[in-house]
This record gives structure tokens, C-alpha cells and sequence, in this order.
């Protein structure tokens, strides 16, 4: 009987560790938090190099938040989730460059295998397709997470 119960409780201990592990990584507001040193542009609003937070608005992953720490400009957007190769070690965010233009492309969270992307607007789709005539592709810039 006793050991009964201690191995149905050591199964219950081990099952109820497995369910909240993951749950703590999916919390809604759990800040990313960056420094980006040049100005970017997230849905068509730039902001000023700086230390930023991202985070996700309410329970749905889709709809994040950047907010610059300093200044607390922030830029509200939508993203879709992207699948990649490997597992991240690190998070890290992702920009597309033109130029002197920045653009946030992607975001990862440390030891995941999906990410969150952001959908192109028209202005980036206009730069793209302006260098993909000249043969060429934007530059990949990856920042890791603090």
C-alpha cells in the first residue's frame, strides 16, 4: 500500500513538472529584452536605437509590442510564426537591411524551434523588389536577446 502511493505521487510530481515547464515559457507579457544600436522601422513607424523590450499583448502570440525603454515609444504589430532548421541557443531578433535602413524581420526565443516573423509592408516589398532587380537580396542582421 505505501509504496503504492509514493510511486502514484512521484507519478503525479513528475507529470505536474513536465505541464509547467512549458507554461512558463508561453506566458503572455513575458519581456524579450534588447539593445539595438541604429534606428529601425516595425509597420512603418521608426524608432531610435535603443534598449527595447517585446512582448506579447494579451493571450494570443500573434499581436506583439516593442517598446523602447528609455523613451517608451512603442510600436504595436502582427506576426506569424516561422519554423527554423535548428534550435536557437540563443534568442536573438533579426532585421532586414537596405542601406541605412533597418527593417525587424524576425524574433527567437532562446532553445525553441519557432520564432515569430513579421510580415513585410509595402514600403520593405518596394526595397526588395528595387534590389532584387539590381540582382541583389537584403542583408540578414541578427541581434542576440540580453
Amino acid at each position: 500500500m505505501n509504496r503504492t502511493f509514493i510511486a502514484i505521487l512521484f507519478a503525479g510530481c513528475i507529470l505536474g513538472l513536465f505541464a509547467a515547464v512549458p507554461t512558463k515559457a508561453q506566458l503572455p507579457g513575458e519581456p524579450i529584452r534588447v539593445a539595438i544600436p541604429f534606428d529601425f522601422i516595425v509597420r512603418g513607424k521608426t524608432l531610435p536605437a535603443g534598449k527595447y523590450e517585446i512582448r506579447r499583448i494579451g493571450d494570443e502570440p500573434d499581436a506583439l509590442i516593442v517598446t523602447n525603454v528609455g523613451n517608451h515609444q512603442r510600436a504595436i504589430f502582427e506576426s506569424e510564426p516561422v519554423e527554423a532548421a535548428r534550435t536557437h541557443k540563443r534568442g536573438e531578433i533579426v532585421f532586414h537591411e537596405y542601406g541605412e535602413t533597418y527593417y525587424l524581420a524576425q524574433i527567437w526565443t532562446g532553445g525553441e524551434e519557432t520564432g515569430r516573423e513579421l510580415i513585410p509592408s509595402r514600403a520593405e516589398k518596394r526595397l526588395e523588389r528595387d534590389l532584387a532587380d539590381k540582382g541583389a537580396s537584403p542583408t540578414m542582421v541578427a541581434l542576440a536577446i540580453d
